[in-house]
């Protein structure tokens, strides 16, 4: 596919991504009053996250393949993701039931968006607090899990390109060990079409695959081994494959 046809499709998609994300914004703007974060999430986040991954399957190309479903366990958990691409902020909400993602303090700021993110309970960190901001995380953390809610977590803390590994945050780790439950690492290949910081999407298949959950009771750099390998080692061999 030529770079023209990949920019209009790109552009395209664009358009009606964020036209769609923000009517959607405005007319459900008055549930986060009325709906408790659960329903939230798993109603609003569902129908946004469906539209827009059809919307990248009818004008980009990209569909997706989902790999270990039944590794994602039916209780509360935590689930510790790869983060490549924009698109991982989609596909939780259709996978997991009651999601409630960590993210930076910023993204709660912005216009429509942000007051959906705060509305489902979502655990914002605030960069710049320290040592403030891993405690507030944990008991963050504690009180969604003990709602019945699943946490996800991106431990390289941002977006990565393709094939490349960042830095994993140490907070994953105080997550496992304070919070004394299972985390299913996550490996995907999604930068491979829509890449960070990305304009273009180029058309192909996502492979996401859910690895078999790292029970409680490790030491933190026990953890730490397991799942930077668990992750890299099965993301590489998807960039690869993809």
């Amino acid at each position: 596919m030529n770079n023209f046809l990949l920019f209009l499709r790109s552009l395209i998609f664009n358009i009606f991504f964020f036209g769609w994300t923000i009517s959607l914004s405005i007319l459900c703007l008055p549930l986060i009053f009325f709906l408790s974060p659960k329903t939230l999430a798993n109603s609003v986040g569902r129908i946004w996250a469906s539209v827009s991954l059809f919307l990248l399957r009818i004008i980009c190309g990209i569909t997706h393949e989902v790999k270990g479903a039944k590794n994602i366990p039916s209780h509360p958990c935590i689930i510790a993701s790869k983060h490549q691409s924009a698109w991982e902020t989609m596909i939780f909400y259709k996978l997991v039931d009651f999601p409630v993602f960590i993210l930076k303090k910023e993204l709660t700021k912005l216009p429509l968006y942000g007051e959906y993110l705060k509305a489902m309970d979502s655990i914002a960190i605030d960069r710049d607090a320290g040592a403030k901001a891993l405690v507030s995380m944990v008991n963050d953390t504690k009180d969604r899990l003990a709602k019945g809610r699943t946490v996800i977590i991106f431990p390289e803390g941002t977006r990565v390109k393709a094939g490349e590994k960042g830095i994993y945050q140490s907070g994953i780790s105080a997550l496992y060990s304070r919070c004394e439950i299972e985390v299913v690492p996550v490996a995907l290949n999604s930068g491979k079409f829509w890449g960070k910081n990305s304009f273009i999407k180029r058309p192909g298949k996502i492979t996401i695959e859910f690895l078999p959950a790292i029970e409680p009771g490790l030491r933190r750099d026990q953890f730490m081994e397991i799942l930077e390998k668990t992750i890299e080692d099965k993301s590489q061999i998807l960039f690869e494959k993809g």
